[in-house]
């Protein structure tokens, strides 16, 4: 294996670069924070995974060039970056990360983040399709929490689209339902205080939990 099959570099500058938006609260996008030139192995790398709910790293068998991205998203470069342009502290911020593959018909409903979360990343790893074309499964930064057609800005799930936004009462967001494969990495920057202590906890027996063997069946 060549290095240039096991290394990505995601487009920071495209980061840097990219304008701090404020409606309907403030957010930023990034189309392409992965090349396109590397979406093609990337999206041939991606694990399968065949049920719904997130689930740490550690508990998938990860290709090399997947586990190079998780070091990317988890690195002091992308945490700098963000910190500086949300003119935030994250220095000593504990970190959450979870991979989704696949999207139920539960999911989607319009939320708030949980506030033991200072900041949500969303990399968005899919192929653009028909799907994403019909607005299904694609995220929506809502005015409020009522109605999911009345938001500012929709973004569709594919090819390397990075969403940041610092969380709070108000960061009201959800998509239309979809039921199917949607690939999607979230990586949290926590708080410090003891609800987020709690979520780091359930995050690390939840790894645990998810590599351990099935049980035979006796059936």
């Amino acid at each position: 294996m060549t290095t240039s099959e096991s290394t990505i570099r995601p487009d920071y500058a495209a980061l840097t670069q990219a304008p701090v938006c404020a409606e309907p609260f403030t957010h930023i996008m990034v189309p392409h924070f992965i090349r396109q030139d590397d979406l093609p192995r990337l999206f041939a790398s991606l694990p399968a995974i065949h049920s719904g709910g997130s689930f740490p790293p550690q508990s998938l068998k990860l290709a090399p060039l997947v586990q190079a991205l998780v070091r990317e998203m988890e690195g002091p470069e992308l945490r700098r970056i963000i910190a500086q342009k949300l003119n935030l502290d994250l220095d000593t911020a504990p970190s959450m990360l979870t991979i989704r593959g696949r999207t139920r018909e539960k999911d989607g409903r319009i939320h708030t983040d949980s506030l033991a979360k200072r900041v949500t990343i969303l990399l968005y790893l899919n192929p653009t399709g028909p799907h994403w074309e019909k607005q299904e499964g694609c995220l929506r930064l809502l005015r409020g929490p009522h109605d999911i057609e009345d938001y500012a800005k929709e973004v569709q799930p594919v090819d390397g689209t990075l969403l940041i936004f610092p969380n709070g009462p108000t960061t009201w967001h959800g998509h239309k339902q979809f039921v199917g494969s949607r690939y999607t990495i979230q990586l949290n920057y926590m708080t410090e205080d003891a609800k987020a202590r709690s979520e780091l906890r359930r995050h690390k027996l939840s790894a645990l939990a998810k590599k351990l063997p099935l049980p035979a069946m006796g059936y």
